[in-house]
């Protein structure tokens, strides 16, 4: 499970471990859905292979397609957060392999291990921030006067 360990090279191997021994490995076929906006962020996944899009519900119209994430990519951060409400829906777009983690298991983990917590908050913040630049870019690509100036 090495993705577990690049997700947080800088945090003691017994503390990988805990988190190893936690995931599971999970295949999901094309089209499965995962969350749903504004319900319930019980889990999350380091996704092995394969696609998933993050979607927004728009009122009238079908979600629209705000991310699409892939091989290595955190699937999920709403879980680490107060009310632990997802904000995107998400769904599978081909076969995805994933490491699937129980939300709930791994918020114990890093209360009880603040080395082990502030690694986790630190790889969902920079996820996030990540993330942030992206839309950031994207937004200079469709309305910004000359657009992001950065090549495709």
């Amino acid at each position: 499970m090495t993705m577990i360990e690049n997700m947080l090279d800088d945090v003691p191997p017994d503390r990988r471990r805990q988190l190893t021994d936690l995931a599971v490995e999970v295949s999901l076929p094309r089209a499965t859905r995962l969350f749903e906006e504004g319900r319930r962020a019980d889990r999350f996944w380091i996704i092995r292979s394969g696609q998933v899009v993050l979607d927004q519900h728009v009122p009238g119209r079908r979600a629209a397609v705000v991310e699409t994430l892939g091989r290595g990519e955190l699937l999920g951060w709403s879980w680490m957060f107060p009310p632990y409400l997802w904000h995107l829906g998400a769904e599978t777009v081909g076969p995805v392999d994933a490491v699937e983690f129980d939300a709930r298991a791994i918020r114990e983990l890093c209360e009880a291990d603040p080395v082990l917590g502030r690694a986790m908050y630190r790889y969902v913040a920079k996820t996030v921030a990540d993330r942030l630049h992206g839309t950031r870019t994207r937004l200079l690509d469709l309305y910004g006067p000359q657009g992001s100036g950065l090549d495709p």
